[in-house]
């Protein structure tokens, strides 16, 4: 985290990079506030190389530098270890980790002479919460400082793979999404390449792999990798929690930070990343208090730290399967034979992306085929032609994201047109664009491509004329089903699968008192982050009510 010396010149020029906003990313604290950050803890002398803390240790404390330096240190995916930034008098160690159990990313070394203010992790809580001037200088560091290490692919993880291949992108979509710096290595262009595979005796069948602290994981599962960094959280199976949240979206976020912030204890469990399909969205435009627009990634960021400060536990990449509502309190089964007990549960499970029926479709997912468009996926088919199906914001928003660096975008339609299904503004900045062309009436017939799409074909419905075309990526945004196979048989769904609710007082509750629906899952919903942000908000009154009825 740190100095300009070791950046790689295009990104020592961007003004975006949080490194060259030192003022923010690595403050000094006025005499004042290092004084209130002080009486949280307690001071310390470290004699010189003493390690304040090791990478891939939990629950490390927070440290002030009082006099003498700390040194951030960082190690390569060879091991190889280097000082990324240098503490001096009144600035302050840590980034996202602090506000979570997962293993630490760096290591923290003293230098000669260091005295400094030690405040433990309950007390950091503390001081976060009182001091909100203090609290707001510390967060907006700590986010800087995960964005700026993801900039540079700091802390020591490699994910090595053609960047082409549909595992590959699975990882560092899943690595990225959860905001893990790491580097890529894409065996496919990278002239480093070939070193790596030699030096850790790799042969093409194993890619990709994923190297972290010196261990080679061979083409991983999420959830291997995950408990490789220190994703996962430790779990008492006796222990019941307040409310536990299914479901990582807008809606399941926003109920987490709301019931959190309540004093209620909270778990979420996420079987990919933060942020659900909205995580994926480049760009929201229409969202209350972003005039200039926010990623969803970077949206789902925010509230994920956001409920953390407050004090609930995130489960990343365990996904519920299993529901036992026949007694209180609810047990919450995971896909790695664990179980989460708690006398309240939100369903925010939202919905999976609906697929187009071709043949050779399933072979090319991941390998041409997206579901998202993001940076990965924009650069992956630069200057290519790309084609976007669907006709609903998501697709507006794609598409002229992908404007910016593809060859062309051309948008399916199966109806006549856009007006129907898209926001207005969505709508006029398309018909603006020379490099946006919509294809009413028409559809996808045919894929090409073995290991990774080279075009397609697609048929207008009304004049039956067919269009072959050489492609960079398919982007298939034509809505969703609701994610709810894991409830089995607890609660009434509408036909199409969706979680029915009531009305009034108990608008968010399923037919089963103490479990609720909120967001894109729930029957009769808005499909949009707004109003799943403000149900996920709104149900925790309906929560504390039920909780209640259970202590009279």
């Amino acid at each position: 985290m740190g100095t300009d010396s070791h950046l790689q010149p295009q990104l020592a020029a961007d003004p975006s990079d949080p490194y060259r906003r030192e003022a923010q990313t690595f403050p000094e604290l006025n005499d004042d506030m290092a004084g209130r950050v002080a009486a949280f803890g307690s001071v310390e002398d470290w004699p010189d190389g003493g390690m304040l803390f090791e990478r891939g240790e939990r629950s490390v404390d927070f440290f002030l530098v009082l006099e003498g330096a700390v040194e951030v240190l960082d190690a390569n995916a060879k091991g190889c270890e280097h000082v990324v930034h240098v503490h001096g008098p009144r600035q302050f160690t840590g980034e996202l980790d602090l506000f979570n159990d997962r293993k630490i990313l760096v290591s923290a070394r003293a230098r000669p002479g260091t005295r400094v203010a030690r405040v433990e992790r309950l007390d950091f809580r503390r001081l976060i919460a009182s001091e909100p001037d203090i609290g707001e200088v510390v967060m907006r560091a700590f986010i800087l400082r995960r964005v700026g290490m993801m900039l540079h692919g700091e802390a020591g993880i490699a994910l090595i793979g053609p960047a082409h291949g549909a595992a590959t992108s699975r990882i560092e979509s899943f690595l990225r999404r959860n905001g893990l710096p790491h580097r890529q290595i894409d065996t496919e262009t990278d002239a480093d390449a070939g070193g790596f595979l030699e030096c850790f005796q790799l042969s093409p069948e194993d890619l990709p792999v994923v190297v972290v602290r010196g261990q080679t994981l061979r083409r991983p599962s999420n959830g291997q990798v995950a408990d490789a960094l220190g994703l996962t959280v430790e779990l008492d199976p006796s222990h019941v929690h307040d409310v536990a949240v299914v479901g990582g979206g807008p809606a399941g976020l926003a109920s987490a930070v709301y019931a959190a912030s309540e004093g209620l204890d909270t778990i979420v469990i996420e079987s990919i990343a933060p942020g659900g399909q909205a995580g994926t969205s480049s760009k929201i435009e229409n969202y209350l208090g972003f005039p200039t627009g926010i990623s969803g990634q970077a949206l789902a960021g925010r509230a994920q730290v956001q409920a953390q400060k407050f004090g609930a536990r995130l489960l990343i990449s365990r996904g519920a399967v299993g529901l036992d509502c026949s007694q209180t309190p609810f047990t919450v089964r995971l896909d790695d034979d664990t179980e989460i007990k708690a006398r309240a549960v939100v369903v925010a499970t939202g919905a999976r992306y609906r697929k187009l029926d071709l043949p050779n479709y399933a072979a090319l997912e991941g390998n041409g085929i997206y579901y998202a468009a993001t940076n990965m996926e924009a650069g992956l088919c630069a200057g290519q032609e790309v084609v976007v199906v669907g006709g609903g914001n998501s697709a507006g928003q794609a598409a002229i994201y992908l404007a910016r660096s593809a060859g062309h975008v051309h948008i399916l339609v199966r109806g006549k047109g856009l007006a129907e299904t898209m926001s207005r503004y969505l709508i006029d900045r398309i018909e603006a664009s020379d490099r946006i062309t919509l294809h009413p009436f028409t559809e996808v017939t045919e894929l090409e491509g073995e290991r990774h799409l080279e075009g397609l074909s697609w048929t207008d419905r009304k004049t039956g004329e067919t269009s072959r075309r050489r492609v960079g990526a398919l982007f298939v945004m034509i809505g969703a089903v609701p994610s709810t196979d894991w409830l089995e048989d607890c609660l009434a769904l509408d036909p199409a699968g969706f979680v029915r609710t009531g009305s009034g007082e108990t608008f968010f509750c399923s037919s089963k008192p103490g479990i609720f629906a909120v967001g894109d899952v729930r029957s009769g919903s808005v499909k949009r982050v707004a109003s799943g942000v403000g149900e996920g908000s709104v149900v925790v009154s309906s929560i504390h009510r039920y909780l209640e009825s259970l202590r009279q």
